[in-house]
């Protein structure tokens, strides 16, 4: 891995870390092994480079997120896979931690990928919802939109209950109780 790839890399796991105040050029140089002024050699600073490792982030979210909602399975299955799939939920969602962050959210530039992402992933899930109200699946009285920002907040939510507990259990109850409420008539989840 090159010197860019490594300060993108260090400065992504260092923003899920400590957040944009607490992660500085030292501890991204320090943390990519990288020399003095190589940051300014590839980036213009903390911000060019804090920006291209949101993004990178926030790709990656939308790929996993891909994956699952565009994978195999009902409607109904590929939100469960979605709600259900492997997560360090004790660190947060990287995308989501970004939007407590007080200097990411001050910086239209910053804010902007993760904006981006959420949007994107809430209109993918009202998409899944629609279609699942279109197949019979799930109660055609259900607004695709308000589920989607549904299973938005249950995701983001119990990332933050899960840190506050030290546990991932309530990220977990969570999850089960949404699904119980999507759930097709007589599906046990």
């Amino acid at each position: 891995m090159g010197t860019p790839e490594r300060l993108i890399e260090s400065t992504r796991e260092l923003l899920w870390e400590r957040g944009y105040v607490g992660t500085s050029p030292k501890a991204i140089l320090e943390r990519a092994g990288a020399g003095q002024g190589s940051m300014y050699h590839h980036f213009k600073g903390k911000p060019d480079l804090a920006l291209t490792a949101i993004r990178r982030t926030a790709e990656e979210l939308r790929a996993a997120a891909e994956a699952v909602l565009g994978g195999p399975g009902t409607p109904y299955e590929r939100i469960e896979a979605y709600l259900r799939r492997e997560r360090d939920v004790l660190r947060g969602c990287p995308v989501g931690r970004l939007t407590m962050d007080p200097d990411v959210v001050a910086s239209d530039e910053l804010r902007a990928p993760v904006d981006e992402t959420l949007d994107w992933l809430r209109e993918r899930l009202a998409g899944v919802v629609e279609e699942g109200k279109e197949q019979g699946q799930l109660a055609p009285s259900l607004d695709g939109g308000e589920i989607a920002a549904t299973i938005v907040a249950t995701v983001q939510g119990g990332y933050v209950l899960a840190r506050a507990s030290g546990s991932p259990a309530a990220f977990d109850a969570g999850v089960r109780g949404l699904l119980s409420l999507l759930a097709p008539h007589g599906r046990p989840n």
